[in-house]
Formats: C-alpha cells, structure tokens, sequence
C-alpha cells in the first residue's frame, strides 16, 4: 500500500484523535509519577532534606503546570514530523517541476496512482503540452516569417544586381523599377499584417458598442470598383447589429474577409456579405473548390490553399490569421467550410452588448 497524501493526513488526523484526550492524563500521570517519587525521597533519613521537602509542598502547583508543558513540547514536535511527513510526496514532486522549462519543453512527470498529487502532476504535463505546442507555433511562425521575407528581398538584390551589370534601356529600366516598387510594396504589405496581428493579441484597448452592419457597408463601400475590375457581385444583406468593440479592429476584420473574397474568387463570380444576429457577419464567395480538410489550416499564418495563391493578389497569407486573432480578442468566434457552390463561408460570432 502506497502512502498518499490523503492517507497520510487522515493517519495523522486519527493519531490527533486518540492522543487528545491522553494528554490530561498524562499530564496528571506525570505529575503524580514526580510527586510520589519526591515523597520516597522525602521519606529518606537524610539531614536537611525535610526542610527541602517542606518547601516543596508548599509549592506543588509547580508540578502540573510542568508536566502540561512537557507534554505540550511532546505533541507540538510530533505535530512537526507528522505534518513534515505528510508533506513529503509535495517536496518529491518539486524536483521533477523543476526540470521543466524552455530548455526542456519535452520533460514530462508522467505520475502514477489516482491521487491528488498523481492528478497535479497530470495537469502539469497538460499544461506543458499546451505551452510546448504554443512554443513551437511561435518558433513555426518565425521561420515562416523570415521565409516570407527573404524571397521579396533576394528578387529585389537580383533585379538591382542586373540594373547595375548593364546598361538598360527605357523600356527595360520601367520594367525593373516598376517589378521593385511591387516587391517593395509586397514586403510593406507583409510587415503591415505582422504589427496588425502584433496589436490585435494584444487585446482590445477600449470596448464601445459599435454598429457592424455600419462598418460592413462602410468597407464594401470602398470595395466596389476592385469587385468590379475583378467582374464579382457583391450581395449584401446588412440587418441592424450592435457588437462591442474597437472601431477600427472591425473594420479590419471586415475588410479582410471581403478582399479574401474578391481575390481568390473567380470571374463572373459572386460575394455574399451577411450581417444579422447568429452568427453577426457572414461572408460566403464562389471561388475554387476548398476540401473539408484543408479548411482549418487556412488560419494559420503563411498558409494557402494552392501553390497559385502565392502570388494571386499580392497576399502575405495573414488575412485569416489576422481575422481570428481579432475575432478572439472580441471574445468572439470564427469558423469557415466550404460553400456549397465552391469557394468558402467564413461565419463571425460576436457577442451582443449586456
């Protein structure tokens, strides 16, 4: 039988028990084992120890109050080891606690038993399993980002390479500096989504209602003539809502999900932006088939459907990322499927005001 910290404490308790009331009578047990034996002496011939004696009647009171303190001192230093001996599974585990860390995210307890102390020490491993799967996204994402960036700026050293080798021409120096400003524009864009994901983790910085049906027609507003050029029809179905929130970080929202919809949609296509009560906004468009699978890795940062979105549109593949993190910091929730008719729905839960 092993010793848990349950049974250790429900020993302790019981010897607690059975001691209490020993204590008075050990106490007087004490007292009259000291005062007898103090009478046999006093019954000895010995000169002057009757005047001793004598005094020590008159002071008796001295010997209980003795005792009691005696056998006070008794059971506090066994309370002492009883409660250090309970304890000890709680030292135990601070050992392998203390391994844990950065440099060791993979070190588990892996306790054994039912316990207390078995149920903290799976908890732990829970939670190092949760801290070790958010380092290694941020260490994923890190390197996706040094990734994204590298290769606009290896083009641009190639294209200022080959206009330093040569003489060009006009039409050739346009071609170059017109692929430069679009790289430059590209890297501006990438470095614009990662301070935008940046503050949106930071959560929100005021919460006010604020009109979504507003800020919805606000961006689709601004968004016709690209829908245009890119021959897609917006449908809209704006009913009243009121979320809370930050103005700005909505709009953003908004405005992500509906150029993710214009630009990887299909020509002659279709955008249709919904805002009313559950879930508050929804945008679905007509774009290429999106497997079932493939959905949730959408909102990871730097992921793409296909290799061709890499450069349809420019994008630095952070819209969806940038749209959940918002999303979460308005205590909201974001889901996608795919559409019935191709492309995808993407369906925003907000809360409503109290």
């Amino acid at each position: 039988m092993s010793w848990t910290p349950r049974r250790r404490v429900l020993l302790v308790g019981l010897l607690a028990l059975l001691a209490g009331p020993l204590l008075p009578t050990t106490g007087t047990w004490l007292t009259g084992l000291i005062w007898n034996r103090g009478q046999q002496l006093c019954d000895l011939p010995v000169p002057g120890l009757l005047d001793s004696c004598a005094s020590v009647r008159q002071d008796v009171f001295v010997l209980p109050v003795a005792a009691v303190l005696i056998v006070t001192v008794v059971a506090l230093v066994a309370l002492w080891f009883g409660a250090a001996w309970c304890l000890r599974p709680v030292g135990d585990l601070a050992e392998p606690i203390g391994h844990l860390g950065p440099q060791n995210l993979g070190h588990r307890i892996r306790p054994r038993g039912r316990d207390e102390l078995a149920r903290l020490g799976r908890a732990i491993d829970e939670m190092m399993e949760r801290v070790s799967a958010g380092y290694e996204g941020q260490r994923r994402f890190a390197a996706n980002a040094s990734h994204e960036l590298r290769t606009p700026l290896a083009v641009q050293r190639t294209l200022i390479e080959v206009g330093m080798a040569r003489s060009l021409t006009a039409e050739q120096l346009e071609l170059l500096t017109s692929q430069l400003l679009e790289t430059n524009e590209r890297n501006e864009r990438l470095i614009e989504g990662l301070l935008a994901l940046s503050d949106c983790d930071q959560g929100l910085r005021s919460r006010t209602p604020q009109r979504l049906d507003e800020i919805v027609g606000s961006v689709l507003t601004g968004y016709q003539d690209r829908a245009r050029d890119a021959a897609v029809t917006i449908d809209t179905h704006l009913a009243p809502r009121v979320v809370v929130g930050e103005r700005v970080l909505l709009e953003r929202l908004v405005t992500n999900l509906v150029e993710n919809g214009i630009k990887y949609n299909r020509r002659g296509g279709s955008l249709s932006v919904t805002v009313g009560g559950t879930p508050a906004l929804s945008v679905v468009n007509t774009g290429q088939p999106v497997p079932a699978e493939a959905v949730a890795g959408l909102f990871e940062p730097f992921r793409r459907l296909a290799q061709d979105r890499t450069s349809h549109g420019g994008g630095a593949g952070l819209g969806l990322t940038i749209a959940r993190s918002i999303t979460q910091a308005h205590d909201g929730i974001i889901a996608a499927r795919p559409a019935e008719h191709g492309g995808l729905r993407v369906d925003v839960e907000l809360p409503a005001p109290p």
